[in-house]
């Protein structure tokens, strides 16, 4: 294995070095102990975020690789990410997957602490610190066969059912091995996908890969729900990490109902991945009423119809003038909404993308999706029924890509991620 260069370790660390003080006050454990927190917006004297002095602390912010829960599940939304599945080579089966994961997690801990990689480090990512890096590992239904662990696959794994509305691309679908990969910084979010990569050596290759981002951290006057590629608030009744059943929600359970094998996945959750590609053209040709009747929202503040702020319940039973309801019984936010669905939620972190033209000369853009849960069959799957049958927003989107991924515990300290599993 090839030692790092020691002027390389040192530039890497250098921002770290100047903004020491800021960033060792401006670090916390997370409540559910699944990465540190992001430094305030804004200073206490209210300067505005993005504003001189504040830029420093957007690179020294860390996240920890160690803990209850791997990161990148609950850190918040971050400006760049990778997600990338990868199949197992021919030939490969646990013991190389292991070794695998083993150098996935020394550099995932090593980057995610603004150090380099191990092995012949490319050098991308001098100067900046780690940039709220997080690299988050799941498996996918096809990974237990290739390794040996059909008895150890959880249910929750079964594949996703069809949906009507569905146009999935089964070669950037699924997959043996998923990585997440989400930063502040784009440089860094891409150096950490190239030794991610260089890494796999002849245990994997690369079967798809998508590139994603959202708005930049400071980028607003205050902290607010990100905005998607239509211009809708986007995550509003997301479950808050203050609510008290939230880790029920998002994370698998330390004892449950299943079988003694598939208590490696305590403490992790399951991931739904889709592609959904937004008809943008047709969406601005709608008007502004129209396009707050399709969601349920206004899209200036991301309140209800029915009136308030954006955190203002939605009064579902509220009729208009002329009798009907002035939330539409087809509009996106009634439908998805947790009380229409049994309680069922799940936690969305998505990434907005735009890959260019598609053939029809529209914008190749939208959303890839990512969703947390406890349980598919409890979080996704009912919600994506509903949606499935008269969702008012499904005429101007398409799902081209689907995968599940169970995600496992983050590590303990000298554990990689998976280990559990493999070695169990």
């Amino acid at each position: 294995m090839t030692q790092s260069n020691p002027d390389i370790e040192i530039s890497r660390r250098r921002l770290l070095g100047t903004v020491g003080a800021a960033g060792a006050t401006g670090l916390a454990l997370g409540a559910t102990g699944g990465a540190l927190a992001r430094s305030a917006l804004a200073d206490p004297a209210g300067q505005a975020p993005g504003a001189a002095g504040s830029l420093a602390s957007l690179g020294s912010t860390q996240v920890a690789f160690h803990g209850a829960h791997q990161a990148g599940i609950t850190t918040p939304l971050q400006a760049k990410g990778h997600l990338v599945a990868f199949d197992l080579a021919p030939g490969a089966g646990r013991t190389e997957a292991a070794a695998l994961l083993r150098r996935w997690s020394d550099t995932a801990r090593r980057l995610m602490a603004g150090e380099t990689s191990a092995t012949a480090d490319t050098g991308i990512a001098l100067d900046a610190g780690p940039s709220s890096l997080t690299v988050t590992f799941g498996f996918g239904h096809s990974f237990f066969e290739r390794t040996g662990l059909i008895a150890r696959r959880p249910g929750a794994l079964d594949p996703l059912p069809e949906f009507s509305a569905d146009r999935i691309d089964a070669r950037r679908s699924d997959g043996d091995l998923w990585v997440q990969i989400g930063a502040d910084d784009a440089l860094v979010a891409f150096h950490a996908l190239r030794a991610v990569q260089k890494d796999t050596g002849g245990a994997a290759r690369v079967r798809w890969q998508m590139n994603g981002f959202n708005r930049s951290p400071g980028a607003t006057g205050s902290p607010m729900t990100a905005r998607n590629l239509m211009g809708q608030v986007d995550g509003t009744a997301n479950p808050k990490p203050s609510e008290p059943d939230f880790d029920k929600r998002v994370f698998v359970p330390g004892t449950g109902p299943g079988p003694a094998e598939h208590a490696w996945m305590a403490g992790g959750s399951y991931a739904v991945v889709r592609r959904i590609r937004m008809l943008l053209d047709d969406w601005d040709q709608q008007s502004l009423t129209q396009q707050e009747q399709v969601i349920g929202r206004t899209k200036v503040s991301g309140a209800p119809l029915t009136g308030g702020t954006e955190k203002t319940p939605m009064a579902l039973d509220k009729l208009g003038p002329d009798g009907k309801p002035v939330i539409p019984a087809n509009a996106h936010s009634r439908i998805s909404a947790p009380e229409q669905n049994g309680g069922a939620a799940m936690l969305r972190r998505p990434f907005s993308f735009h890959d260019g033209t598609a053939p029809d000369g529209a914008p190749d853009a939208g959303l890839l999706f990512v969703c947390w849960q406890a349980d598919p069959l409890r979080g996704f799957v009912p919600v994506q029924r509903k949606l499935d049958r008269g969702d008012a927003l499904s005429a101007f989107i398409r799902h081209e890509s689907s995968g599940l991924y169970a995600v496992p515990p983050g590590p303990r300290t000298g554990e990689y991620v998976g280990q559990r599993l493999l070695e169990g």
